[in-house]
């Protein structure tokens, strides 16, 4: 009898043994199922974040790419309006004297004229050599701003630079289509013409 209530104590302890196991098993088994689903939930949660991280990336690379591009184009026509800006004040430091150099011109062929005309009348070396010397300093001034005499006799004649007063026969073959005389010089100012030469011109 003693035998018999110390096995079914023993089989009481072994089964309390089989539930406890069963029990802590199927605890197991339903919390499984309870952690992959919050892996699941965070896996998600992750990717939505990559994509909203990649579509904010990606609308700040076009905002950039946007403003990169207009700040290039701004770039580019402050340079061209700046370079315009300092060629036209170039053109205009070498030409700003031109209305005044042009009214001058009738003086400097005065001055051409009195001289060949003292020249043929045999007037007093120092009248003449007082107006060569005043001749030259105004020549020189109109040189240092510019001013150029323009080639013309024996140059063929080229309607850029020469304005036919009138045509006349060649002398030699050689001579039809040029300059055969000067009646007004021409000249240039920084290289360009602010006076044609008036000339006659060989056929």
């Amino acid at each position: 009898m003693e035998e018999q209530k110390n096995n079914s104590r023993e089989m009481e302890g072994f089964e309390d043994v089989q539930i406890d196991d069963n029990t802590t098993q199927k605890q197991k088994q339903d919390s499984k199922p309870k952690d992959q689903s919050g892996d699941l939930k965070q896996k998600r949660t992750r990717v939505r974040k990559d994509r909203k991280k990649k579509q904010q990336d990606g609308v700040a690379q076009e905002k950039y790419d946007e403003l990169n591009d207009k700040y290039l184009r701004l770039f580019s026509e402050f340079d061209n309006f700046r370079k315009r800006t300092l060629k036209e004040k170039i053109e205009l430091s070498k030409t700003a004297s031109e209305d005044v150099i042009k009214a001058l011109l009738p003086v400097v062929d005065d001055f051409e004229r009195a001289l060949q005309a003292m020249e043929g009348q045999h007037a007093p070396e120092a009248t003449v050599e007082g107006i060569n010397l005043i001749y030259n300093k105004l020549i020189k001034t109109l040189q240092q701003k510019g001013l150029a005499e323009m080639k013309a006799l024996n140059e063929t004649f080229n309607t850029d630079f020469h304005e036919a007063l009138t045509n006349i026969p060649a002398p030699e073959p050689e001579l039809k289509g040029k300059v055969l005389d000067v009646i007004q010089k021409g000249y240039l100012l920084n290289g360009k013409v602010i006076r044609f030469a008036r000339v006659v011109v060989g056929n």
